[in-house]
């Protein structure tokens, strides 16, 4: 079944203990993005704010960093309880070795594409990573529009990962504009996380914003 990891970058930011409570049971995971106002025009939080949430939640935690420099920051979300740190593509000239450095602090490895960057640009670090992010709107900001054509070349990954015989090693997440109907079409494409922001914390009820979207 497709999984649904709300973002808490869409959550009410004066009461994120409680944000996170209210989706404990039902989410599979709370998907953070960290932005450094710089390799993204927003800025959002760093270790300090995962690791006061980490003792109040059982969730994977699934850190998504859109900075320019994510060498000299994964170690410390490593350390604040992290599960997996994704790092993009675009950021890291030394890409093989960054993958290498998240797996030496016991996270799981993720790789992430901006909408414009090709498939095939990470089809050299297949054996290093534990999903791939294909993000479905250009970064930086939530409640955008998802960009059919990222939603498609997600599905184009999943079907080159099937033809290497990796579907079941490396899962493939989505982030950005996920609702109940972008969500079907990326469930028919066979992607395995979707990350969704206002679609859950935008909703009056948040379990039941989830279950719909399962």
């Amino acid at each position: 079944m497709t999984q649904i990891f709300p973002s808490l970058l869409s959550a009410d930011f004066s009461k994120l203990r409680e944000e996170v409570a209210a989706i404990e049971k039902s989410a599979d995971g709370l998907h953070l993005d960290i932005m450094d106002g710089h390799f993204v025009p927003n800025l959002t939080f760093g270790p300090p704010i995962v690791a006061k949430l980490r003792p109040h939640s059982k969730l994977f935690f699934d850190c998504h960093l859109m900075v320019s420099n994510p060498d000299e920051l994964i170690e410390g979300f490593a350390k604040a309880g992290a599960d997996r740190i994704t790092v993009h593509q675009e950021a890291c000239p030394h890409l093989h070795r960054t993958l290498q450095a998240i797996k030496a602090l016991g996270c799981k490895a993720g790789v992430a594409i901006n909408p414009a960057t090709p498939i095939d640009t990470v089809s050299h670090i297949l054996g290093e990573v534990d999903l791939i992010l294909v993000m479905t709107v250009n970064p930086g900001f939530g409640g955008q529009k998802l960009i059919p054509e990222a939603l498609e070349k997600a599905g184009a990954l999943v079907q080159a990962l099937e033809a290497k015989g990796l579907k079941d090693k490396i899962l493939v997440q989505i982030d950005g504009g996920v609702d109940p109907k972008t969500c079907k079409r990326a469930q028919e494409l066979k992607v395995d996380i979707l990350v969704a922001g206002n679609a859950v914390f935008g909703q009056k009820n948040y379990s039941e914003a989830i279950l719909s979207l399962k």
